[in-house]
C-alpha cells in the first residue's frame, strides 16, 4: 500500500509541475503576441506624477489675457444669408450662406466689418458676445476700400464701442492682436507682429487699397472685418485678406489701417458711402482710353458748374462727322504722375474738399497746367 501511496504523490507533484510550465508557457506566448503584458508589467506598481504648481504669469501673459478679455466685448460674428424660394410650398427660405466678424463702432448699433463679407448676401445677422443675435441692416459700403457698416437694433443691450488708435505711427515689429470667429468658431485670439507697412492689396472694387498693414498673426477665413489692435488694445486695422493657396493662413496677411476706416466710416453713415474729393469730371474707361493709344485718365465728361468745367477742362465729343475728338488726358497731379483712372483716384484721396491741386493735361498732344479746387463728391 505504501508504495502505491508514493507514486500517487509523486505522480500528483509531476502533474502540478506540468501545469505550471504550460501556464508560463501560455504567458510567454501571450506576451510575445501583445494579448498580455509580461510579467515584469503585471507586477509593475505606477507611480503617480508630482503636480507641480503653475508659476506665477508673466506681465506679457496677463497683459494678453486682459486685452483679450477687455475687446472680445467689441467683436461680433457676422452670417450672412441669402433668399431662396421653396418651389413646392412657395415659401422663402432665409439660408445661412457665410461667415466673417466685425466690430461695434457706438453706442447706436453701427457694425463695421469687410465689404466682402456681406458682398452679395440678402440680409445678415450679428450675433453679440453674448450669444444673442440680431438681424443687421445696411447702412452703406465703400467698395474702394473693402468697408461695410451694418446696424442692429439692440437698445436693450449694453454695447461696448471699439477702442479707435491712429495707424500713422505704426512700426515693423510691433506685437499685435487679431480676434475673430475663423471657420465659424467663437472667438479665437491671435498674436504676431506687424512684418510691413505701406502695402498695396487689391480691393474687391477693382481699386488697389494703398497702406494696408501686412501682419503675420494668423488671420483665416472668418476672421475678416475683425480688428487688428495694438499692445494697449487700440484698434489699428480691420483684417481683410491672406496670401495662401489653400485660404488658410500662410503667415501673411493684411489689414486695412485704421486711418482709412475712420475716414470713410462717418461718411457712410451721413451719406450710405463713402465720398472723395471730385474734379467734377467723368472718365472713359482705361480699356478704351488704351485703344485710342494713350495713356492717363481721359475726361469723358465735364459736370456743368463742376471744378472742371471752371477752369474750361475739355472732354471727349463727336464731331459733326461721327469721328470722335479727344479731350483732355490728366496725366498728373501737382507731382504724381496719373497713368490710369485708378492713379488719379488714389492721388485725389490724399486731399480734401476745398484743396486746390495742379493738374496737368495732355490737350491737342500738348501739356497744359491749370489750378482746380476741389469739392465734394456724394453722387452715386
Amino acid at each position: 500500500m505504501r508504495p502505491f501511496v508514493t507514486l500517487a504523490v509523486l505522480a500528483l507533484i509531476a502533474f502540478v509541475l506540468a501545469f505550471v510550465r504550460l501556464s508560463m508557457r501560455v504567458e510567454e506566448l501571450e506576451s510575445r503576441s501583445g494579448t498580455r503584458p509580461p510579467p515584469s508589467q503585471l507586477t509593475r506598481v505606477s507611480t503617480p506624477q508630482p503636480v507641480i504648481p503653475r508659476a506665477d504669469l508673466s506681465e506679457l501673459e496677463k497683459s494678453t489675457i486682459n486685452l483679450f478679455s477687455n475687446r472680445s466685448k467689441s467683436v461680433v460674428h457676422i452670417t450672412t444669408v441669402r433668399v431662396q424660394t421653396d418651389f413646392f410650398r412657395l415659401n422663402a427660405l432665409a439660408v445661412p450662406e457665410g461667415t466673417g466678424s466685425g466690430f461695434i463702432w457706438d453706442t447706436q448699433g453701427h457694425v463695421v466689418t469687410n465689404f466682402h463679407v456681406i458682398q452679395g448676401a440678402d440680409g445678415a445677422r450679428v450675433t453679440l458676445p453674448d450669444h444673442r443675435v440680431f438681424e443687421a441692416k445696411l447702412v452703406g459700403t465703400s467698395p474702394r476700400n473693402d468697408i461695410a457698416v451694418l446696424r442692429i437694433d439692440a437698445n436693450d443691450v449694453e454695447l461696448t464701442p471699439i477702442v479707435v488708435g491712429s495707424s500713422a505711427d505704426l512700426a515693423v515689429g510691433q506685437q499685435v492682436f487679431a480676434i475673430g470667429s475663423p471657420f465659424g468658431l467663437d472667438y479665437t485670439l491671435s498674436t504676431g507682429v506687424i512684418s510691413a507697412l505701406g502695402r498695396e492689396i487689391e480691393g474687391v472694387a477693382g481699386v488697389p487699397i494703398l497702406g494696408a498693414i501686412q501682419t503675420d498673426a494668423a488671420i483665416n477665413p472668418g476672421n475678416s472685418g475683425g480688428p487688428l489692435l495694438d499692445s494697449s488694445g487700440r484698434l489699428i486695422g480691420m483684417n481683410t485678406s491672406i496670401i495662401s493657396p489653400s485660404r488658410v493662413s500662410a503667415g501673411i496677411g493684411f489689414a486695412i489701417p485704421i486711418d482709412t476706416i475712420a475716414r470713410a466710416v462717418p461718411q457712410i453713415l451721413k451719406y450710405g458711402r463713402e465720398v472723395r474729393p471730385s474734379l467734377g469730371v467723368q472718365l472713359v474707361e482705361d480699356q478704351l482710353t488704351r485703344r485710342f493709344g494713350l495713356r492717363g485718365a481721359l475726361v469723358h465728361r465735364v459736370i456743368p458748374d463742376g471744378p472742371a468745367a471752371k477752369v474750361g477742362l475739355q472732354p471727349t465729343r463727336a464731331d459733326a462727322n461721327g469721328g470722335v475728338v479727344i479731350g483732355d488726358v490728366i496725366v498728373k497731379v501737382d507731382d504724381d504722375p496719373i497713368d490710369s483712372t485708378a492713379d488719379l483716384y488714389l492721388s485725389l484721396e490724399k486731399h480734401k474738399q476745398g484743396d486746390k491741386v495742379k493738374l496737368t493735361v495732355a490737350r491737342g498732344g500738348k501739356p497744359v497746367e491749370v489750378e482746380v479746387e476741389l469739392a465734394l463728391n456724394v453722387t452715386p
